[in-house]
């Protein structure tokens, strides 16, 4: 056999799309281009990998064990092909990731040895509400999302990355003092602030006033952490955050945490991909880089939080 590394990915792409014509538009081929590398492919084999009935592709059970050894061999060239470029200091590209509000209080921490590790490396970072955040990762915007909400309606892979507490703050002139107990009711008595529609905060929020069977009174309803903050500490109202995002106002004592019943509230902070994304180089070496360092990453910036007392 003499198959060419671009035959494969002409054949997985065809596959995948269930149309030549499709795969052409992706590859930026022309179809008759794309019909030619697919038959010299095809034609390698005395069994037939697809056929067409009517105008409608379809793939042969040979032709699907064949697209998966293919994936492999391709997966398997683009690891040398980074490991090779990460070794001698010359991976380039762009990395493309989009957080969640909160998550950018995460994520620069895991940004900041990777790109000391690769310089040439560009990165496009955006920090946006859950929402958007969703939204770019299914249009294939971005490489990655962070998030601690995991969308239902994409067929994803995640890797987890750490805990997220979520907890009761107000500023250290209000006077509510509040016991863990079976008594919920300050959440009703208590003006609260909250993030606005569409924030993964916000989202967690309400799933625990449901449970909860709580009716809190909205008082002010902002549109990111650092206002929601600086309207605590103004003793406006009181919020539910993550405590990440607090770590210089506890050191400062402009806010206090306020136990509560329920309290903190726990989710993990994942990096998410489209499972179907074929990522660049630059991704996969990311990739690898935050499933390798991220207790590192922990332990060196975040372990602060393991001695906070609810």
């Amino acid at each position: 056999m003499n198959f060419t590394l671009h035959q494969l990915k002409v054949f997985i792409t065809i596959v995948e799309n269930k149309s030549i014509t499709k795969a052409a538009i992706e590859l930026n081929m022309t179809q008759p281009a794309a019909s030619i590398q697919l038959k010299n492919f095809q034609d390698q084999f005395d069994i037939p990998l697809s056929e067409i009935i009517g105008r409608q592709f379809y793939v042969t059970d040979f032709g699907k064990e064949i697209y998966q050894i293919a994936e492999e061999i391709l997966n398997k060239t683009e690891t040398i092909q980074y490991k090779t470029e990460a070794f001698k200091g010359l991976l380039s590209g762009k990395l493309k990731i989009s957080v969640v509000s909160t998550g950018n209080y995460v994520m620069p921490y895991f940004l900041n040895g990777f790109l000391k590790k690769h310089p040439k490396v560009e990165l496009v970072l955006d920090v946006s509400n859950k929402t958007t955040v969703i939204k770019d990762l299914e249009k294939n915007l971005v490489d990655f999302s962070l998030v601690t909400v995991i969308p239902n309606h994409l067929d994803l892979e995640e890797l987890p990355i750490m805990d997220n507490h979520l907890v009761l703050v107000a500023s250290k002139e209000n006077k509510i003092i509040a016991q863990k107990s079976k008594d919920t009711s300050i959440f009703n008595k208590i003006p609260l602030i909250f993030r606005e529609e569409g924030s993964g905060t916000r989202h967690t929020m309400q799933l625990f006033f449901k449970q909860e069977k709580i009716a809190p009174k909205i008082k002010v309803e902002l549109t990111s952490n650092e206002a929601i903050k600086q309207a605590v500490i103004a003793d406006i109202g009181v919020s539910i955050v993550s405590l990440l995002s607090i770590k210089n106002e506890l050191l400062q004592n402009e806010l206090k945490i306020i136990p509560a019943k329920g309290l903190p509230l726990k989710s993990v902070w994942k990096l998410i991909y489209l499972k179907k994304k074929a990522l660049s180089p630059v991704a996969k070496a990311f990739l690898e880089y935050v499933a390798t360092e991220k207790e590192n990453v922990y332990k060196n910036y975040f372990n602060w939080m393991d001695k906070i007392k609810y």
